[in-house]
């Protein structure tokens, strides 16, 4: 079997380590237990090669074969199509997995990151914009919080679909906006103490670490 590679920054600041979405793959990928290395590409020097395989600049992308695959959505539908560790076999829960999936990329994250982008720049309080989308979160943790409040996982067994969800939900964590929201929070604490989770984090924070005790 060709080894799966898995291609992100060679470093980035400290503020975003722990957070950059090659992690949602590295976790994919050890929930899986698919075999796969870790490649560099440059963070201040993003060169044709790199547009030619994320058009965006941005990491992460993943090589199989002669497959390179970017967006970390088509990345993990992909690789739930080599594992049923990632992807239920039953078609209902298949299509649970998928429609949780986009829900997370699409309701909640178009959400949460504006919010948490103001959050990590201490644009709040009174500002116009964080209210507007502080009620916009809020609005949507509303409605979230009694599915993870109903259910384990959002398939019935973990999935895909808890790896992008769980993501999106730990940023906003981060700037304690869970507090009113304690099945959501729950929800997290429960994806995140998976073992798979635990050493994709710690190897994505070594791999960032190793970057600048280089430099």
């Amino acid at each position: 079997m060709v080894d799966l590679i898995l291609t992100t920054f060679d470093w980035v600041p400290e503020t975003p380590r722990g957070y950059v979405r090659d992690i949602r793959v590295r976790w994919a990928l050890e929930e899986a237990g698919l075999p796969y290395r870790v490649e560099s590409t440059p963070f201040d020097a993003r060169n044709a090669e790199h547009f030619a395989h994320q058009p965006f600049g941005q990491v992460p992308w993943l090589t199989d074969g002669d497959i390179s695959i970017f967006e970390s959505g088509a990345i993990l539908l992909h690789l739930g199509g080599r594992s049923e560790a990632l992807m239920p076999a039953d078609p209902r829960r298949r299509s649970e997995a998928v429609e949780w999936l986009f829900a997370a990329l699409n309701s909640v994250e178009m959400a949460s990151l504006p919010w948490s982008l103001l959050a990590l720049s201490g644009d709040t309080g009174d500002a116009p914009a964080w209210k507007r989308f502080d009620e916009f979160l809020k609005a949507r943790l509303q409605h979230l919080e009694p599915v993870m409040a109903g259910r384990e996982w959002l398939a019935g067994t973990f999935s895909v679909a808890d790896i992008l969800m769980a993501d999106v939900l730990r940023f906003v964590d981060r700037f304690d906006g869970l507090a009113g929201h304690p099945a959501c929070r729950g929800y997290v604490g429960r994806a995140t103490a998976r073992p798979s989770f635990v050493k994709a984090h710690a190897d994505q924070m070594a791999h960032f670490a190793a970057a600048t005790a280089y430099s």
